[in-house]
């Protein structure tokens, strides 16, 4: 399955995104992790196109192909991405849509779902996929992503920046050499001085300083009124199995909307790049409509 690349107005800024299949099923918005891009959605966009479901992939503001912000205390925040999310959807006139997030398009689903900030996306959200995200994060391990994508570093050449973020992103688990280029060179950028660096605003780590606790989103969670599935590698550091185990307590939790799979062979967070994380996904989807 193809996709086409796109660009849209949201907020003032143009963000890209990419957008596989027809919507004879539904659409699926697929938002990437904090330092990432709409292409580590791929694999999940191929399968779920295939299925019948129209796929859109964005990259977030100052993320890949998208503008980075001119204001970036203010605008790299849940907040701002939640409603970037509703004028993308606005624009690509979705009524309602699934939601699979990784990681912080997990979050900013789960924002947009709730309705506290977005309002007119409460009941737009038919169902969320959490990938490897929860209310409330592993300090421990927002201080370790804090470390590497605050100050990313540059390399002389490609094969040396994909060595980098196949350490970096080992605890994504098993991925082919196909996937770890394709990974790399999505995420390339060169500087002035000729080397590579992350594709992405060094500038939008400013969200951990001026937005301290936008991650503790249990306000959000708690009134959840919607089928939500939480992927949690079985190795991360950044949900916690008690977070996880709260979860199963709370909101969607307490009114039997929440199925918890642990995803063996990963950390923080599953690619969603082998076929039984992708069936779990659809599985899910498909037992909502």
């Amino acid at each position: 399955m193809t996709f086409t690349s796109n660009y849209i107005t949201c907020a003032g800024l143009e963000i890209h995104y990419t957008d596989w299949g027809k919507a004879d099923k539904g659409t699926v918005i697929a938002w990437h992790g904090l330092a990432r891009t709409g292409r580590d959605m791929d694999e999940l966009a191929a399968h779920l196109s295939a299925q019948g479901y129209r796929v859109i992939c964005p990259d977030t503001v100052g993320r890949g192909l998208s503008q980075w912000s001119n204001a970036p205390e203010q605008e790299y925040c849940l907040a701002f991405y939640a409603r970037i999310a509703r004028e993308l959807m606005d624009g690509l006139q979705l009524r309602a849509v699934h939601w699979v997030g990784t990681s912080m398009g997990g979050a900013i689903g789960t924002l947009c779902a709730a309705g506290l900030v977005e309002p007119s996306l409460k009941h737009r959200i038919l169902s969320l996929t959490l990938n490897d995200n929860a209310p409330e994060l592993a300090q421990a391990a927002i201080d370790r992503i804090k470390a590497y994508a605050g100050t990313p570093p540059a390399f002389a050449t490609v094969t040396e920046l994909e060595a980098f973020l196949r350490q970096v992103y080992k605890p994504f688990g098993w991925l082919s050499d196909a996937q770890w280029r394709r990974l790399t060179e999505t995420s390339t950028r060169r500087l002035p001085d000729g080397r590579v660096t992350p594709h992405y605003d060094p500038a939008m780590a400013m969200q951990f300083t001026a937005h301290p606790n936008d991650y503790l989103i249990w306000e959000h969670y708690d009134v959840l009124k919607l089928p939500v599935l939480l992927l949690r590698g079985i190795a991360s550091d950044l949900v916690l199995p008690e977070t996880a185990n709260e979860m199963r307590r709370r909101g969607p939790g307490a009114l039997g909307l929440l199925k918890h799979i642990e995803v063996p062979g990963c950390g923080h967070a599953p690619a969603l790049n082998v076929l039984q994380q992708l069936e779990w996904v659809s599985e899910f989807i498909e037992g909502t409509q």
